[in-house]
């Protein structure tokens, strides 16, 4: 019998950064739809942010809804890429919320379900101390700690020592008091240094006119002993856009992003085929193998889909099997099974 096939996108509408995660039933994905990235969510009293689909397989998506009971409009619009973890018999919904692409803060939810409704439970961060915060990724290490990766805004030009930094969204890590609230040190795991990291020259934001880079997306994986942050740099909106790395011996750094220099090396857009393939969770199928989870423009350039692809480390760090597009053989199944 021939192997299972499958083809991206793996669900063809609107579905930006996605986050998919296991449990006793399947596979669930959670991610941006296209009315919260818009900021055109209403003041609402069920759920009504964040789409969620299953699927049994990670190739046949079903709707289930959506996650999230939105927060008082006084907040924004605008809600951006969530992620879910379970402890402490509940499961914690992460996300950011703002107006536009400004003043985001981070916030968590809660429900006792994987599925929802999620109720907002408070604030991680206060726009009026720190007005950019996006992208939350809560991580357990092997001790039990759990800590929130996340990009914040930074704009100092130059380091200690005089040397010239590049303004825009870094990658940080501040460790969890509990599921609600940051705790101190808030650490610097990377930022900008690359041509191909930079969103927009001359972009003027923040009183001022900047050259300005973006990482974002973090997303941690633990392989052979060894810490490694996925991150999307450049441009969401181009072909820059793309996924590489930051690799570490722990949770405090220090990181190193070197090779980088070239471009991004686990997802990179393919001229003609695929553009902008970016903020990756990873997940693993029945046989235990990592697949990276991504979002994609469609050939029109008017949604970003969900995609999957399989995720190698090797020699030279990890790297993925795509952006793939055509018939590719799908994630290992436990046992046969009807399609979902």
């Amino acid at each position: 019998m021939s192997p299972p096939l499958y083809c991206n996108p793996v669900h063809p509408g609107y579905f930006a950064d996605p986050f998919v995660w296991r449990t006793d039933d399947g596979y669930v994905a959670i991610g941006t739809g296209a009315h919260e990235a818009a900021g055109q969510v209403a003041d609402l009293d069920g759920p009504a942010v964040f789409p969620l689909r299953r699927s049994d397989d990670l190739v046949h998506w079903q709707d289930a809804g959506f996650a999230l009971v939105p927060v008082d409009a006084a907040h924004g619009n605008a809600y951006w890429a969530p992620e879910v973890a379970y402890a402490a018999g509940r499961w914690w919904l992460y996300y950011s919320v703002g107006h536009g692409d400004r003043r985001h803060q981070l916030r968590v939810a809660a429900s006792d379900t994987p599925l929802g409704p999620y109720l907002d439970v408070g604030a991680l961060t206060d726009p009026a101390q720190l007005p950019f915060a996006i992208d939350p990724h809560p991580f357990r290490d092997v001790d039990g700690r759990w800590y929130l990766f996340h990009a914040r805004d930074l704009l100092d030009l130059r380091d200690a020592q005089g040397v010239a930094l590049r303004a825009g969204p870094a990658l940080v890590v501040a460790p969890l008091r509990d599921m609600t609230q940051l705790d101190a040190p808030v650490r610097l795991v990377a930022r900008a240094r690359c041509d191909w990291q930079r969103f927009a020259a001359d972009r003027a934001i923040y009183g001022q006119v900047l050259d300005w880079h973006t990482l974002e997306g973090p997303c941690v994986r633990r392989h052979d002993g060894r810490y490694w942050c996925f991150y999307s740099g450049g441009c969401w909106q181009d072909a820059s856009y793309g996924v590489d790395y930051v690799v570490a011996d722990g949770i405090e750094g220090p990181w190193s992003d070197a090779g980088a220099e070239e471009g991004p090396r686990v997802l990179r857009s393919v001229a003609g085929a695929v553009a902008g393939p970016g903020h990756c969770s990873i997940v693993d199928d029945d046989a235990g193998a990592p697949w990276l989870c991504y979002h994609a423009w469609d050939r029109s350039g008017s949604r970003r889909e969900l995609c999957i692809d399989p995720l190698f480390f090797g020699a030279g760090g990890p790297r993925a099997c795509g952006p793939s597009r055509g018939l590719q053989p799908a994630p290992m199944r436990a046992t046969p099974s009807a399609t979902s």
